[in-house]
């Protein structure tokens, strides 16, 4: 994996990461509504624009299944099960990114500060552009996550909003896309 350019997001090699939104720990996690909300909007999103999607759960034993809101909207779910915090812990994650011929991640989920920080600085590490949507992810306590996105940044990972990453995906206005993705975010 090489270092791509900075610059705007493209398509072709991008992966959306749903991290861990699990249904013993989301319930006490801080915004949980917007960000649930948020996730749906991006996994909306990427079903209409062809992007991949790979979902993990961290000892769903004890923490469940990925929540029901989310479950329901991926066609053939089938969750990366991990016990490490970070992704690349996962040597299932790892063939996933490369089967898919990954280049860029777009990270959600949580917790911010742990599952979602350690990925981000990871990838970044072994050549990923990396992207947290930070409306989209989260922890127990809001500091956690203004401090896990501010290390991330500093790692070289980009922080974006829903809204931003899905135009600066669509590029132009005017298409079918668009105008599907367009539901998603009008409030």
């Amino acid at each position: 994996m090489t270092s791509k350019p900075r610059g705007l997001i493209q398509r072709d090699g991008t992966v959306l990461v749903v991290i861990d939104v699990q249904e013993r720990l989301f319930p006490h996690i801080h915004d949980k509504e917007t960000v649930s909300l948020n996730i749906r909007r991006l996994v909306r999103f990427a079903s209409i624009i062809g992007m991949p999607i790979i979902v993990t759960e961290q000892y769903p034993k004890g923490l469940g299944r990925t929540i029901p809101e989310i479950r329901g909207l991926i066609q053939n779910l089938r969750p990366i099960e991990k016990l490490d915090f970070n992704c690349f812990g996962s040597r299932e994650f790892r063939e996933a990114l490369e089967e898919l011929k990954a280049e860029n991640l777009i990270l959600t989920g949580i917790e911010a500060h742990i599952c979602v920080s350690q990925t981000a600085i990871d990838g970044v590490e072994r050549g990923y552009r990396v992207y947290i949507v930070a409306d989209a992810t989260s922890s127990r306590r809001e500091v956690d996550k203004l401090i896990a996105l501010e290390r991330a940044r500093q790692y070289g990972a980009v922080i974006v909003s829903t809204e931003m990453l899905i135009y600066e995906l669509l590029r132009r206005a005017g298409t079918k896309e668009f105008k599907e993705a367009l539901k998603l975010v009008k409030r």
